[in-house]
């Protein structure tokens, strides 16, 4: 390694502040909040902040932060950061676990929030860096659609905030601690999802050849979806449907006027996503006639394609491997089929999104017994330290 590099962050320089860094997390772990309402979320990590001298701009696309940190001239840099929870009730019986029946940080974001927490206020001892670090701390990543993300944007984040670059984090279960995860190009799919109602006609059980069965009908769909992606993909590129929920009627005696599906779809190409959709759209449409039926079709575009530039996510991989060795680094990793509204930020700027392992024993996310680990906390926050300094580098 080059010795002009000893200059930047290491990971001992971030020891002495695991504790506070642990508190920090688990503070945010027994106080989530959903989706659009993190009022209270922010306004903690604002004070955290405004205590090491950022100037913080608070109510960025609804509760969204900005907090920045000038030391003279130079590049500009973004790290974001998301906060909000999931509906979810808690099970993992930890000391700090959520206070709030049926929400709880099931994703991490209390992590990645501590982890930004513990770089902003090592950059701001240190001031290691030439130019401007703005620190996003976003809202609403788990809504599906209008989220986060895109309210921070449409509110003129990149305008009011100007920055060369952008980069995220978010944790990977099923890998070790520590462990950096990099992937250039399509890294994580877009998301959409569909909504079905079959309408058929409904009347008594035991006379079935008087109805139109949706039931029935239903059935059929759930089987023959299966082969959209297996017999209208192409096997090189990943894609995904899921059908997450069936429901119809209420009492065994009745066949129902109807039936409703919910699928999630992923993938990785604008091609394959507008194949995906039609064939759902004409393989639903023309099954349901064909069983006397009628339907009708809901289909949602939710977060697109996280697309990684290669520069930049060549430079974060580096200076992982700087900071934890080769041994730790994965790359090219993915990609993965989860979605993610970081996706909108790399629409207007060059950027990384990574992955930062949470451990080979963690629970999956989303599980009511997730919890993030805490040992990642001095990784993620001497990663983005370094990760900066790097970037805007004063030499």
């Amino acid at each position: 390694m080059n010795a002009r590099y000893d200059c930047f962050c290491k990971l001992s320089d971030l020891t002495e502040a695991q504790d506070s860094l642990s508190k920090a997390r688990q503070h945010l772990h027994r106080f989530p909040e959903l989706s659009f309402q993190e009022k209270s979320t922010a306004q903690w990590v604002a004070e955290q902040l405004e205590g090491w001298g950022y100037q913080v701009t608070r109510n960025v696309g609804g509760h969204g932060l900005v907090a920045t940190l000038v030391n003279g001239e130079g590049k500009g840099i973004a790290l974001r950061a998301d906060m909000d929870a999931l509906p979810i009730q808690e099970e993992t019986q930890k000391p700090y676990a959520s206070e709030h029946a049926g929400t709880m940080h099931a994703c991490g974001h209390d992590g990645h929030t501590a982890m930004l927490l513990g770089a902003a206020q090592q950059l701001a001892k240190t001031k290691n860096f030439k130019g401007t670090v703005h620190l996003v701390f976003q809202p609403a990543e788990e809504a599906g659609k209008d989220s986060g993300a895109q309210q921070m944007i449409a509110d003129g984040l990149f305008e009011r905030f100007p920055c060369d670059a952008i980069f995220g984090i978010h944790n990977h279960p099923g890998v070790e601690v520590g462990t950096f995860m990099f992937g250039a190009g399509a890294f994580m799919s877009a998301s959409d999802t569909c909504y079905i109602k079959v309408k058929g006609k409904g009347g008594h059980a035991a006379r079935p050849h008087q109805t139109v069965d949706p039931v029935v009908i239903m059935g059929s769909l759930i089987m023959s979806l299966q082969t959209v992606v297996s017999r209208n993909i192409d096997p090189l590129q990943t894609s995904v449907v899921t059908i997450g929920t069936a429901h119809a009627g209420s009492v065994s005696n009745v066949i129902p006027d109807t039936a409703n599906l919910s699928m999630s779809i992923r993938s990785f190409s604008p091609e394959v996503r507008e194949r995906l959709e039609q064939r759902i759209k004409d393989l639903v449409t023309a099954q349901v006639a064909s069983y006397g039926g009628e339907v009708e079709i809901i289909y949602e575009r939710g977060y697109p394609v996280v697309i990684n530039s290669v520069a930049e996510t060549e430079f974060a991989r580096q200076v992982a491997v700087e900071l934890v060795g080769e041994d730790k680094v994965v790359s090219p990793f993915g990609p993965v089929t989860g979605s993610e509204d970081f996706a909108y930020y790399l629409q207007h700027k060059p950027g990384c999104f990574l992955r930062l392992g949470n451990g080979t024993d963690s629970a999956l996310l989303h599980n009511p017994k997730y919890d993030f680990n805490d040992q990642n906390l001095s990784y993620g926050a001497a990663y983005w330290t370094r990760l900066v300094e790097r970037f805007l580098d004063a030499a």
